[in-house]
């Protein structure tokens, strides 16, 4: 038999092994439900019952267990009515007047009826000024004229040139879209004296769509989220404004880009002075999502951010691969501590030597009583690598103390926290996150980690996760774009964890480095990251850089008692620490489940669980 046909023999193999687990684990899952809660809390407390599980899970091939599209509906329509519930709070004030902004692409003029129809329905109207093409203003024109004889609001249609002239607060809407009834009640809710310099600058609402005079398809945003914002334009209707003067050097044409593109303009510009707050209730009913155009957006981008960024490119027409430049070539200080493990460490430092495009680093490779003889001789020989020293920490297991005694020798100005079991895959894996870490505004910086079968492992922390954080996208298939294209596409998280994670040297130090009392293993790099999050900083998960993570190989499962007690006391000092986040991270979104790490939508038995 030939070598291939044994190979061919091994993956069909392989291949029957991982169906028959996936239906063995589905069926294991289908018997625990049956179980009565007491069972299933005696369940979880087995240390050895739990890493069993988690172990069998990551072999099934179960990828990432989005509910059904049926089960979807039913969440959202729940959901819906729990809104309407809330929404009836906000008491609308009779004797306001609203002014509107409906931007109308090419050749969608007909669809901005359905807008103003929407609009008159609901509010009282100050003005609807109508912003559009030249060449489509004369149609728009034809449009508003059927509407002025039903109202007495003043309606106006403005070209690019004309908008620079108005003034005061105002909605956005791209024509087609509908406003929800309550809309005019939660402006009243946040509107304010535009005067007032501490008031939100703009502010921005979930959307869904209506179909058949069915809602679906909800949009649940994060708060306010620069970097996701700059790789998918992802607030495209719906953006009140508090004074549109703040819009009048935006040049680009009315488009279905023209939201997106107006508040990435914005944003590149003032940055820190825009205050720009998200409201969780879906306020708006979108028609035009279609019409978006990824290479229109980018070619915005390019115009507002010149030489600051470099749009690399557009991948799959639904994000942007944004490359932030690299001036100043710094020392990056890559930390990788171990025990024994030869093999890994090996297939780690050799991927990091052989496939990495930037070249200005060093390896601290941090030996914590090690015993394999082979695995010693093998360190001391990396050792003599020009690119690598070697270090002892002749002390108990503690990760958090170990890297804060590698960073203490370390020479670079950015540090990079390695685990021993990351392989690199993308050769410009350093040079996306360098390019990232050394914004200023930046604080901590992750990748995307996969298992070994291309399943993702790490593609930014949520705070919140069975009641402490946990992994988004856990288990979704590698070039999946994930809700909202938040796992193809670089934006902003919380936290990221450590087992690849870039920050600068001043920033590591300037909060003390990782917790060695209170999380001495787990938690430590959440506990980082939000310390960092608290010098003003935003930390940034980087989903073009991919490495493969093969968790927990060198420091195992939680299997023993003495494990799980120190793995339960970390958890609870997470949750006295920074039970804030874990409660509402601003990263999500409070519509969004806490049960599976899918951003599946919440059901009506976690409305009261404080989330």
């Amino acid at each position: 038999m030939s070598s291939l046909n044994i190979l061919w023999g091994i993956q069909r193999i392989n291949k029957l092994l991982r169906i028959c687990r996936k239906y063995w684990m589905l069926s294991f899952k289908l018997f625990v439900a049956c179980f009565p809660l007491g069972v299933k809390k005696w369940f979880r407390k087995s240390p050895y019952l739990t890493s069993m599980y988690s172990r069998n899970l990551q072999k099934s091939g179960l990828f990432y267990g989005f509910p059904s599209r049926k089960k979807l509906d039913v969440l959202y329509q729940s959901n819906i009515k729990q809104q309407d519930v809330k929404l009836q709070h906000f008491q609308d004030d009779k004797t306001r007047k609203y002014n509107f902004i409906v931007v109308v692409s090419k050749g969608h003029n007909k669809a901005l009826s359905i807008t103003v129809e929407s609009l008159l329905h609901h509010c009282e109207i100050d003005n609807i000024w109508i912003l559009s093409a030249p060449e489509e203003l004369a149609k728009c024109k034809l449009v508003i004229n059927d509407f002025e004889n039903k109202s007495t609001s003043l309606s106006v249609a403005v070209s690019i040139s004309e908008f620079k002239n108005l003034s005061g607060s105002a909605f956005l809407l791209s024509a087609g879209d509908l406003i929800h009834s309550k809309l005019a009640s939660v402006i009243d809710s946040i509107d304010v004296d535009i005067t007032d310099v501490n008031a939100p600058d703009f502010f921005y609402c979930d959307t869904d769509q209506v179909v058949n005079q069915k809602r679906e398809s909800p949009h649940f945003f994060p708060d306010w989220n620069p970097d996701l914002h700059l790789s998918t334009g992802y607030v495209k209707t719906g953006l009140w404004v508090r004074d549109i003067r703040q819009l009048c050097n935006i040049d680009y044409l009315p488009r279905a880009e023209f939201i997106a593109s107006v508040l990435a303009h914005l944003w590149l510009n003032k940055r820190t002075e825009l205050k720009i707050f998200h409201c969780p209730f879906v306020l708006v009913h979108r028609n035009t999502e279609a019409l978006f155009s990824y290479k229109n957006y980018a070619q915005n981008m390019m115009q507002c951010a010149g030489e600051l960024i470099e749009i690399k490119s557009i991948d799959d027409e639904n994000k942007l691969l944004l490359a932030w430049p690299i001036s100043s070539q710094p020392l990056v200080s890559l930390v990788i501590p171990t025990k024994n493990g030869k093999e890994l460490v090996k297939a780690c430092i050799e991927s990091i030597l052989h496939k990495t495009n930037y070249q200005n680093f060093e390896i601290l490779l941090v030996d914590n009583n090690s015993d394999d003889p082979a695995a010693i001789q093998y360190f001391k020989e990396l050792g003599q690598h020009p690119k690598i020293r070697l270090l002892d920490y002749p002390f108990g297991f503690n990760y958090s103390a170990i890297n804060n005694f590698a960073v203490s020798h370390a020479n670079g100005t950015v540090i990079g926290l390695i685990n021993n079991d990351i392989e690199v895959i993308s050769p410009n894996w350093l040079c996306l996150m360098l390019g990232q870490v050394i914004r200023p505004d930046i604080g901590c910086v992750g990748a995307k980690l996969l298992y070994s079968d291309g399943r993702i492992q790490h593609a930014g922390v949520v705070l919140g996760y069975g009641g402490g954080a946990g992994h988004a996208h856990k288990y979704f298939p590698r070039y999946h774009m994930g809700y909202l294209n938040r796992l193809g596409a670089t934006g902003n998280y919380s936290a990221v964890t450590a087992a690849c994670l870039l920050v600068k040297k001043h920033d590591y130090l300037a909060v003390n480095g990782l917790d060695e009392v209170a999380f001495k293993v787990e938690f430590n790099d959440v506990d980082f990251c939000l310390k960092v999050l608290g010098l003003g900083r935003r930390n940034i998960y980087c989903a073009e850089a991919e490495l493969f993570h093969y968790e927990s190989i060198s420091r195992g499962f939680d299997d023993t008692r003495e494990k799980k007690n120190r793995s339960d006391g970390e958890l609870a000092a997470l949750k006295e620490r920074w039970g804030k986040y874990i409660q509402g991270d601003p990263a999500y979104n409070l519509n969004l489940t806490l049960r599976r790490e899918n951003f599946s939508i919440k059901e009506e038995s976690e409305v009261g669980s404080g989330h």
